[in-house]
């Protein structure tokens, strides 16, 4: 055991900033925690010139990330700059080298995980951490590490974007529209730069990716999953969401047929029961909830971003670090099953929720109705609302328990129709059971 851990960082954004801060003001109290010393020893930087909210001595900042990585004095990598190919290129180099590396990118471990993994299997001594990588102050990945370590999981869902989360609380709590309430949430900084990441469900995605390969041990693919986003929620949604004791939440669900050694990830905006704990999470909060064979249903809510949640999630993973190079212990995934597939579509079932924009005219039902009958969706509820234009109607109907592919059938053919002036809108009714 070294009488003193040397930490690098790549990048020293927001989150990194706090890292720092937090390690450096409480440096013998952390210690102490930590079970060793340590030294922040270098932070690489796009700008040494850049100010910053936090006070790093000009020596220990360079802007060659190569000063960090090959540096043979330190022992930890803290890979928090973002992206995808540089930061994967930095990691391949950490892990050759034996490092210990840790990272909140989960783009960048949903893209490149399998190969990640696959460098720690030819590089013993090295290690990934990556507590950060999803519900930020939430430690849902140490839960499935270790804390639930004994259990087969049927199903994992929650709210993993706080974004969302924010916008759609808004929207009902408001009957505000959504091109205001995202305004507000760009002005407040909640939007990535990038704001399709967030909206269109692909860092829910990203992270549901990390939590599939801990519970199932398999990479899926983005293009594997389904992913809607929540642009097109109306406020008529949410009004009858609300009468009909639902709330709307992004989610994202990884579910499991153990027997058949399949599994099936989605991020889509569903209808929740207002019984379920998940459904009453809101604002930038995230939750996660976890269907163990032996523990049965846990709940984890917490912060799911932001600067002081994201750097207690880092300095975990810095005490996980310390462990791993006191041992020389690498973690492998607890469930990891050999010839995992991914459900097909017509094995993935649900209740669906379809707002149409129709023609008020005869006969229009009777189509609509004959699409469905086409497809072998059955149709449990209908109602016609009206509509701004006269000649037109808003059509709300909900289906009995079908397939993806069934009712994906079924809005291609709605689509095409001449009595159906929009995209069909969709929304799944969730049932919180893997079943």
């Amino acid at each position: 055991m070294k009488s003193k851990y040397k930490i690098g960082f790549l990048g020293m954004g927001t989150v990194a900033q706090g890292v720092w801060r937090h390690l450096e003001e409480n440096h013998s109290e952390m210690s102490r925690r930590l079970g060793a010393d340590y030294e922040l020893s270098l932070a690489c930087v796009r700008s040494i010139a850049k100010k910053r909210g936090v006070d790093i001595p000009a020596e220990k900042l360079t802007e060659n990330p190569d000063d960090v990585v090959l540096n043979p004095e330190i022992d930890i990598v803290c890979e928090l700059m973002g992206g995808v190919d540089e930061a994967f290129k930095l990691v391949k180099k950490a892990i050759e080298l034996g490092k210990i590396v840790i990272t909140a990118n989960k783009a960048m471990l949903c893209e490149k995980g399998a190969e990640i993994f696959g460098l720690l299997a030819k590089n013993p001594k090295s290690q990934i951490f990556f507590e950060a990588s999803v519900a930020g102050g939430i430690p849902i990945i140490k839960s499935l590490r270790e804390g639930l370590v004994a259990n087969n999981f049927s199903l994992i869902y929650g709210i993993l974007n706080g974004t969302c989360n924010y916008i759609l609380t808004r929207m009902e709590r408001e009957n505000a529209s959504y091109d205001a309430v995202l305004a507000d949430a760009r002005r407040l900084g909640y939007v990535e730069a990038d704001e399709s990441l967030d909206i269109d469900g692909i860092d829910s995605a990203h992270k549901a990716a990390v939590l599939a390969y801990l519970a199932y041990g398999r990479w899926v693919k983005l293009s594997e999953m389904i992913v809607t986003g929540i642009r097109d929620i109306r406020l008529e949604d949410m009004i009858w969401a609300r009468e009909f004791n639902y709330r709307i939440k992004l989610l994202a669900s990884i579910k499991s047929d153990t027997a058949a050694k399949k599994i099936s990830v989605a991020v889509y905006p569903a209808l929740l029961s207002l019984s379920d704990v998940v459904a009453n999470v809101n604002e930038v909060f995230n939750a996660v909830a976890l269907e163990g064979d032996l523990v049965g249903r846990t709940v984890h809510i917490g912060r799911g971003a932001g600067q002081n949640a994201t750097a207690s999630a880092v300095i975990s993973d810095i005490a996980d670090a310390f462990k791993a190079l006191n041992s020389n212990s690498q973690y492998v995934p607890h469930s990891v099953q050999n010839g995992v597939e991914m459900m097909p579509l017509k094995d993935i079932e649900s209740s669906f929720y379809i707002r149409l924009a129709v023609k008020d005219a005869t006969g229009t039902l009777a189509k609509i109705a004959s699409i469905f009958a086409s497809c072998n969706v059955s149709i449990e509820l209908l109602e016609q609302k009206k509509h701004e234009n006269a000649d037109e109607a808003w059509l709300i109907l909900t289906t009995h328990k079908t397939s993806e592919f069934a009712i994906q059938q079924a809005c291609s053919a709605l689509e095409s129709s001449e009595q159906v002036l929009e995209k069909p809108f969709v929304l799944r009714i969730f049932e919180n059971s893997p079943s």
